[in-house]
């Protein structure tokens, strides 16, 4: 970081470290005993659409991929686009499967990287459910190498006392963000 960087505020961008995807399990195993959450098998990779050739046959690479797990639950593998126009692939799995999810995810994100597309990845969520039937995501952040929990409530609210007490328990598990102006909502996200 040079001179006029510090000056001006900017910083260095972190390299993304999608190694940190495999601290998912044993940060469910933590957030299964504190908070009573369990992985639903589902598992998503957002990135901002591209249309052309060289992007259509990474799709199909990855599905293909993907598709060829013959213990997947379900539909093996679903993109869709949100209404902001950006892309999604879910992934499922049996939920006791976190490990293979996670797999899943990371060949995506891999995949999509090593094809050139790193810079149209945003993020990866793996979902989570409790005994009362609510709703989490652990998502990571491609451009930040860092992940965050979204809790979402009906009507587009957040239940902010949910994330920030699994911002605590799982941050010797996961690299948390603790830039809370970047947890980003995610409305509709596939899978949660």
């Amino acid at each position: 970081m040079g001179f006029l960087d510090s000056l001006f505020g900017r910083s260095k961008p972190v390299k993304p470290d999608l190694d940190q995807l495999f601290g998912l399990p044993s940060a469910a195993i933590t957030l299964q005993a504190a908070v009573g959450f369990t992985p639903t098998g589902a598992g998503s990779v957002c990135f901002a659409s591209i249309e052309g050739g060289a992007f259509a046959e990474v799709q199909r690479e990855v599905r293909a991929l993907l598709d060829a797990d013959s213990e997947r639950v379900g539909v093996p593998v679903e993109f869709s686009r949100d209404d902001y126009g950006y892309s999604w692939l879910l992934s499922r799995r049996e939920p006791g499967d976190l490990p293979a999810l996670v797999g899943d995810l990371h060949a995506v994100n891999s995949a999509l990287q090593d094809s050139g597309f790193g810079p149209q990845l945003l993020c990866s969520l793996v979902t989570f459910r409790d005994a009362d039937s609510r709703s989490l995501a652990l998502v990571y952040l491609y451009k930040r190498g860092t992940f965050y929990p979204f809790a979402p409530l009906s009507g587009q609210k957040r239940d902010n006392p949910l994330e920030l007490q699994v911002k605590a328990v799982v941050d010797d598990d996961l690299r948390v963000e603790q830039d809370l102006t970047r947890w980003f909502p995610l409305w509709g996200a596939p899978g949660l």
